[in-house]
């Protein structure tokens, strides 16, 4: 890089073009709130640690869904497979019932929703949240997992959903 690239400023467009060459897993957070199941799609969740096991994702601050998120005491992170790119974008869509037909779920520990057929399920407690630019960064303590079918996951790159493919 040259001086001039380092000290000139990212404007917002092409900071997301150059994050778009990188390809993320794609997961569903999902919680029960005042009796009501909230979820949203993060193609930001990571690992944080394994003793103890936490877990990391972003979420928007605009976000209309973490007002909910915020208030339960417990959530899922379900991690989509390969073939539920369809179910991503619905709960990616804003003024959509995200648990109607066809979205099949079960209630959980604390009556957190797990997708039906995903490839894992990662039941969390809140552990900390911190605000991080137009984000929020929150941490989730695993109390319970869950594996699915063992099949490719979801993933998104360059704006699209789509699947991994192994070399030989």
């Amino acid at each position: 890089m040259t001086d001039t690239l380092a000290e000139a400023a990212v404007d917002n467009q092409r900071f997301r073009e150059a994050l778009a060459v990188h390809a993320a897993g794609v997961v569903v957070v999902t919680a029960w709130t005042d009796g009501v199941p909230v979820g949203l799609t993060a193609t930001s969740f990571s690992s944080v640690s394994l003793n103890p096991p936490l877990v990391s994702f972003y979420v928007d601050q605009s976000s209309t869904t973490w007002p909910w998120l915020r208030q339960a005491d417990g959530f899922a992170v379900n991690v989509l497979a390969s073939d539920q790119a369809d179910l991503a974008s619905r709960f990616a869509r804003r003024n959509v019932d995200r648990f109607a037909a066809p979205t099949t779920w079960t209630p959980g520990p604390r009556g957190v929703p797990l997708l039906d057929g995903v490839s894992a399920h990662l039941v969390c407690e809140p552990h900390s949240t911190a605000e991080i630019g137009d984000h929020i960064l929150v941490v989730g303590l695993v109390t319970g997992t869950r594996i699915g079918s063992p099949g490719r996951p979801l993933i998104y790159h360059q704006g699209r959903f789509g699947r991994f493919t192994p070399h030989s």
